[in-house]
């Protein structure tokens, strides 16, 4: 139930052919899935590495923590460099630390040599590629897009995500299963292949604002996207939304967890239950188009915000993984309409000198619901049965977007005519 942004630029559009015939686009597209594959394939990888080398869950644990801190960290600075430098060296010089990397720990599993610093040491670089890597490989994916075709972009890179999630904790698992090391060559393989596409594509490569220290305090300062954002109404309530969702859906993962175990479900069975997110992801990427169409973004954003505590109090009533499966899916179908909706509302909005700024602004806002909403969850569930906490949630969530709702903000926002 989590909303991930997918920023768009505006560029000169190239000659409308087919998407599926425009190569640039596909090329580009191609290394992002590979690049996602390889990072979800790694998020599964090193925790299940840790947890065998040492037996201590919080050394398991700390990798995700160090990876998302860079993240968080470099976030804002990563949509400055996009803003302001050469994006396709920049994305090389990512993709190339992110192979290396892997390469990096894959030699030292074989020669027995990894240790655990070697392993946080990848994350920290893991994180700062991404926050790098991410507004940049967005903003260049659009570049060869022409302006009436985004949305079908748009929506083909939801099945990137979505099929990433889906496919990247069950393959780590397999590949481990052959040999520690064979996940992170697996890994440096993805990595190549996004590194070969980054080469390999020309794309519009010029900064939009000024580069370098010339841009002055304000334009050039990391918080200028942030503040653009912040000080538009519509712009503003579109992000809290998605902020709220994040944190509800990160905060309602753990809860479930924790329902199917006092179930007395399964490992494999809870494990299937969660995978309703990305099938349902999957089944709502091709809806975007029509919700687009039948929907004002005020009233897709308030329709699909509304659902989720209403599907988290049936939610708290369900039994068994199929059921769970089962609710997750749906709650997750709007979300792909949702993703393209705050690309389009949102960065499409921004001015372009800073909109490498607004993205990265926006993605780390989104990534920090992530660590909140499950520390909150755990703080609850310490003290509230499962269920409970999951009525407790779908209340806090409505609360929450009943200002928001109220509000004229979002109920008379319409479509960008450009």
């Amino acid at each position: 139930m989590t909303v991930t942004e997918n920023p768009t630029a505006t560029a000169v559009a190239p000659a409308a052919v087919p998407l599926r015939r425009n190569r640039r686009f596909q090329t580009l597209w191609a290394g992002s899935a590979a690049a996602m594959l390889g990072t979800c394939v790694a998020d599964t990888a090193y925790p299940l590495l840790l947890l065998a080398m040492t037996g201590s869950p919080t050394l398991a644990g700390a990798f995700g923590a160090v990876q998302f801190g860079a993240s968080v960290l470099f976030g804002l600075h990563g949509g400055a460099v996009a803003d302001r430098h050469d994006r396709r060296r920049v994305l090389i010089l990512a993709d190339t630390v992110r192979l290396l990397t892997a390469l990096s720990v894959a030699l030292a599993l074989l020669t027995h040599r990894l240790t655990v610093p070697h392993t946080l040491l990848a994350a920290a670089a893991i994180g700062a590629t991404m926050a790098y890597s991410g507004p940049t490989r967005m903003l260049a994916l659009r570049t060869v897009v022409p302006p009436e075709q985004l949305r079908q972009a748009l929506s083909q890179d939801e099945l990137r995500v979505n099929g990433a999630a889906l496919a990247g904790p069950p393959l780590a698992g397999f590949l481990l299963g052959l040999g520690r090391a064979v996940p992170f060559l697996a890994t440096v393989l993805a990595s190549a292949a996004a590194l070969g596409a980054s080469i390999a594509v020309r794309f519009d490569t010029e900064p939009a604002g000024p580069t370098g220290a010339a841009d002055g305090k304000e334009k050039g300062a990391v918080f200028a996207g942030l503040r653009h954002i912040f000080g538009d109404p519509t712009l503003r309530a579109t992000v809290l939304v998605a902020v709220a969702l994040n944190l509800a859906g990160s905060a309602m993962l753990l809860t479930v967890m924790v329902l199917l175990r006092d179930h007395g479900t399964s490992e494999a069975g809870t494990g299937l239950a969660l995978t309703g997110e990305a099938v349902g992801g999957l089944l709502g990427a091709p809806l975007v188009t029509r919700l687009h169409r039948a929907l004002a973004p005020g009233a897709l954003l308030l329709a699909v915000a509304w659902s989720a505590p209403l599907l988290l109090g049936v939610l708290a009533v369900a039994e068994g993984p199929f059921a769970v499966f089962g609710m997750l899916l749906v709650m997750s179908l709007g979300i792909p309409a949702l993703r393209v909706m705050v690309d389009v509302l949102v960065f499409q909005q921004v001015p372009e000198a800073m909109r490498g700024r607004a993205m990265a602004a926006t993605m780390t806002l989104l990534m920090a619901g992530l660590p909140v909403g499950t520390m909150t969850a755990g703080l609850l569930l310490d003290r509230l049965p499962a269920t409970t906490v999951l009525l407790l949630l779908a209340a806090l969530l409505a609360a929450g977007l009943l200002p928001l709702t109220l509000g004229r903000s979002l109920r008379g926002t319409g479509w960008p005519t450009s």
